[in-house]
């Protein structure tokens, strides 16, 4: 609360304060300092400043261990009109921050100076509350929620690797979602693929999945591909996403997605599971291998049995089909590292990860060095997962 005219106040002759323009500054020329939005979230609607993390005054002093651990910090606190930044930089002070700046006049100061507002007309109110936690972290804020909304993603199955997958991209904010699977909803299905219900029996997998999803975030897009992906719809199927899923339970496909991702320069995440075993890794054209090279061929039917025959551990696909939808995540953001040239491999048995390096063939005839592939392979085999 402002205070009175002419009272002294003890926060502002013991805090120092910035201006919009400062801040403007240190963020164009790249100075390393901490930037934090105090308003609360409801505000956030009407723009964010670049690079910020978004936390309340309240949560300001919990979250400072995991941006700020060092006590002489740069930071900079800002509000609506730089009155609760004041006071939360002196609580900053108290704590033994040495080098904290509250920006004078706020967020309103800096958007009358007409400086550069991130999500100011993007983000709706409910999505500023929905995406709440992605918009607090600084890797990802409104910049990259926008990101989400905004890409396409396919899932290829909608199986036990495409239900996880598909659950938790559309949770994220994924703005268009396309699902392609040909089969409908068996009883033996909900053992595994949590997109389906009991009373969806005999459904197209695709509207059941389009259901599920809508009650998880009506905004997402979902588009539906009743169709078996094949060497005559491949590259139509892909040609409008920006990442693919193979979450496919037959060689066949997984060939025909690899082949089809790589002609459209397309980045594909890769899954499959086995009993208690699975495996994840990225195949992005020219920045690694494909799955050709880590596959030239599938193998024979009696070194992989059906999953009708062998089975899989229920869960199995579900820790799987989530790693794929967080390496799709960060494809999309731009952020870490992807599995593009590692396979990570999971034992559920033992409860361990294993990271194998997958390194180009260069006499892989699709991505080598004289490729002799023309058009789009198909091979025999496939198991249901």
């Amino acid at each position: 609360m402002p205070l009175p005219p002419n009272t002294p106040d003890p926060q502002r002759s013991r805090t120092a304060e910035i201006s919009p323009s400062e801040v403007h500054a240190k963020l164009r020329a790249a100075v390393p300092f901490v930037l934090i939005d105090v308003r609360e979230r409801h505000e956030y609607a009407e723009g964010v400043l670049p690079s910020a993390l978004l936390t309340g005054r309240a949560a300001l002093s919990q979250r400072l261990a995991e941006v700020a651990p060092a006590g002489n910090t740069d930071i900079v606190l800002y509000c609506a009109a730089g009155v609760r930044s004041l006071y939360a930089a002196f609580e900053l002070w108290e704590l033994g921050y040495t080098n904290v700046k509250s920006m004078a006049g706020g967020f309103q100061g800096w958007r009358a100076l007409g400086l550069p507002v991130e999500g100011a007309s993007g983000l709706s109110q409910e999505q500023t509350t929905r995406y709440s936690r992605h918009l607090r972290m600084p890797e990802i804020g409104v910049a990259g929620q926008q990101k989400l909304l905004d890409a396409k993603v396919l899932v290829v199955g909608a199986g036990g690797l495409g239900s996880p997958a598909a659950l938790y991209l559309a949770a994220a904010g994924i703005g268009t979602l396309g699902i392609a699977d040909d089969d409908v909803v068996d009883l033996s299905n909900l053992q595994r693929q949590i997109l389906h219900r009991q009373d969806r029996i005999g459904q197209p997998k695709v509207d059941s999945a389009a259901q599920t999803l809508a009650s998880v975030n009506p905004e997402v897009k979902v588009v539906r591909h009743p169709l078996r992906v094949d060497a005559g719809n491949a590259l139509d199927l892909l040609r409008d996403y920006d990442v693919v899923i193979d979450g496919s339970d037959n060689f066949p496909t997984r060939y025909l997605v690899n082949d089809a991702c790589f002609a459209l320069g397309k980045p594909h995440v890769h899954g499959s599971v086995f009993r208690f075993d699975g495996q994840v890794t990225v195949f992005a054209p020219g920045r690694g291998p494909c799955y050709r090279c880590l596959y030239a061929a599938p193998p024979p039917p009696e070194a992989a049995p059906s999953c009708d025959v062998a089975g899989v551990l229920g869960v199995l696909p579900g820790i799987i089909g989530t790693l794929q939808a967080l390496e799709a995540l960060k494809l999309v953001l731009g952020l870490g590292e992807p599995l593009v040239g590692r396979l990570l491999a999971f034992d559920a048995l033992q409860m361990r990860f294993h990271e194998l390096t997958v390194r180009a063939d260069p006499g892989c005839p699709l991505c080598g060095t004289h490729p002799t592939m023309q058009g789009l392979g198909e091979v025999g085999a496939s198991c249901r997962v």
